[in-house]
């Protein structure tokens, strides 16, 4: 997006003294603010605005869900269209990168000489290692891949999201003085015991990204993948020709719908048991799927996997919304609908979890949901090991994984130096 175009959209901002923008987004990024310097051409201080809550402006500008929350809650939004917030953030972030504005640190009357190792480098981790350097500690970041990113990298399409805005914002971060170690895996060629002995403080920020299962006959037949795997490893079958069934309503169940479908399937099929209007995906994720040839099934559930050693059809079942709480409705399966569908392949993309076993090598306290048990300074069972992200059980976007990387980036301050 050029100049010009952004001023046209930052105009529309009636720059609300209540900023309901603000309370709707995750990081409670300044969004009034930020815009009213766009509008004024101030296109720096617009990026140093969005720097004192995010380091993330190009990302999150592009794969917020904005409808579900800056957007939605824009006044303008009301009777007629949002202000569009998330291509102005990203407008400022790409600006920040081609004119090379760098996140400076922060002024401090003295060196802080504490040094800080931090787990995986997904966008909780990148974020945390970003405002703990601006404030002054030395950051290391051990990452299991070849490359920092995490979802960003290894989850999100780069029809989605361009490959070299994620590394040019990464190297943003890098360049505060951040330490890399690639290759380095917990319980592989790391222990814990070893971080915390050698440094002051431990961030465990390693995601929660095995998918959820249903817990369904035939789960485990060939031809079976989980979502959040076939995206981060993007070690696809030949889909080419084949008929396959994407269970889920999330993003993650749009971009392997779509990636899927771009691999030449012959059918793919989105089954979501709610309605569409209920779906956690982004309206522009959904839309874009349809208008590729994705097919979708709505109040449809599966109840079984059927095939002898591999996929072979699914077995579905109608269902229909019965309030239960206020205004909530719940999908009930509609007793005698069932019918079966050919399929080649099963795609569940039905939300993600910590992997146990890298989990249970850390020793640290767990909830019952199988997260890493934190307190309100995100600090685990032991003292100088602290958790973020989907670790911790945060919601699952992007903004959210980042807002806890910060927050516990200031908890780590006030527990090292206050």
């Amino acid at each position: 997006m050029n100049e010009e175009d952004a001023i046209k959209l930052a105009v529309e901002c009636l720059g609300c003294k209540a900023k309901p923008c603000r309370k709707g987004c995750p990081l409670t990024n300044d969004i009034t603010e930020f815009i009213g310097y766009i509008k004024e051409k101030e296109y720096k201080k617009a990026y140093e605005c969005l720097l004192d809550t995010t380091v993330l402006q190009p990302v999150c500008g592009r794969i917020c869900p904005h409808y579900k929350q800056c957007q939605g809650s824009c006044i303008r939004g009301i009777k007629g269209e949002p202000v569009n917030i998330g291509k102005l953030e990203a407008f400022i972030g790409d600006m920040a990168i081609k004119e090379k504005w760098n996140i400076e640190k922060i002024e401090k009357e003295e060196n802080i000489d504490k040094n800080i190792a931090i787990v995986g480098g997904g966008p909780s981790g990148i974020t945390a290692a970003a405002y703990l350097a601006r404030r002054g500690f030395n950051v290391s970041i051990y990452e299991k891949h070849n490359k920092l990113g995490g979802l960003l990298v290894h989850g999100i399409p780069d029809f989605r999201l361009p490959r070299d805005v994620v590394d040019e914002t990464i190297k943003k971060i890098l360049d505060l003085g951040v330490k890399v170690n690639l290759g380095q895996e917990l319980g592989i060629n790391l222990s814990l015991e070893e971080l915390e002995e050698k440094y002051d403080a431990v961030l465990l920020a390693f995601g929660a990204n095995i998918s959820s299962k249903m817990n369904i006959e035939g789960e485990d037949l060939n031809g079976v993948y989980g979502g959040n795997e076939l995206l981060e490893n993007e070690n696809y079958p030949d889909f080419e020709g084949k008929t396959v069934a994407v269970i889920g309503g999330g993003n993650t169940a749009m971009d392997a719908a779509r990636i899927i479908n771009k691999r030449n399937a012959k059918k793919v099929t989105v089954i979501y048991r709610r309605a569409r209007k209920q779906m956690p995906a982004e309206d522009a994720e959904v839309e874009a799927a349809m208008a590729e040839g994705v097919e979708f099934l709505f109040q449809n559930n599966i109840v079984r996997i059927l095939g002898e050693n591999k996929v072979e059809a699914v077995e579905c079942i109608r269902t229909e919304l019965v309030k239960v709480e206020g205004d909530r409705e719940k999908p009930v399966n509609i007793e005698g609908s069932n019918y079966n569908l050919d399929m080649d392949y099963v795609v569940m993309a039905l939300g993600s979890k910590p992997e146990d076993k890298t989990v249970d090598k850390t020793n640290v306290d767990k909830t019952d949901r199988g997260y890493i048990k934190v307190d309100e300074n995100q600090n685990t069972s032991h003292k100088k090991v602290f958790a973020c992200g989907d670790l911790i059980g945060v919601k699952s976007t992007v903004a959210w994984a980042s807002r806890s990387g910060r927050e516990v980036a200031e908890a780590i301050e006030r527990e090292l130096v206050d």
